[in-house]
This record gives structure tokens, C-alpha cells and sequence, in this order.
């Protein structure tokens, strides 16, 4: 496995890890539905890898914030 760097950018290509990394790059980031869908986990399993892996093992920063709708959404601020 592919070690990260501190964006994640260093994920397999067509791993759950980088395509968690993708969401969550986008300007507007992504929902915690958005994420259980495209890697078929259920909402513990998403916030222990954005706790765990993401933020602890890789150190990658990710942001928290619930938008307009109330909707909870992750994003990796860009540099």
C-alpha cells in the first residue's frame, strides 16, 4: 500500500481511500451519505476512517460542517 501524504494524494488509484480523498477535495466537499454510497460502508465505519485513518494515521486535515440543509459535510481544505 501506498503511503499518503498530508492531502492523501498518494492513496491506490481505485482505492476506497482515494476515492474518499476525491469527495472530499471537491470545493462544496461531501456529505456523509455521499461517502456511504460510494464506498458502501455504514456512517460508523465513515467517521472512524475520517477520524482514524484520514486524520490520525495520515494526518490529513479535514473539515466539519453542516450546511445549509442541516446536512453534515467533510471537506480537505484546499492549500
Amino acid at each position: 500500500m501506498a503511503h499518503s501524504s498530508k492531502d492523501g494524494s498518494t492513496a491506490r488509484r481505485g482505492s476506497k481511500t482515494a476515492k474518499v480523498v476525491d469527495l472530499l477535495k471537491r470545493p462544496s466537499g461531501a456529505t456523509l451519505k455521499e461517502i456511504m454510497k460510494a464506498t458502501n460502508w455504514q456512517s460508523h465505519s465513515v467517521r472512524g476512517f475520517l477520524s482514524g485513518t484520514l486524520r490520525k494515521k495520515l494526518g490529513v486535515r479535514v473539515d466539519s460542517f453542516k450546511r445549509d440543509d442541516n446536512e453534515r459535510t467533510y471537506r480537505v481544505p484546499s492549500k
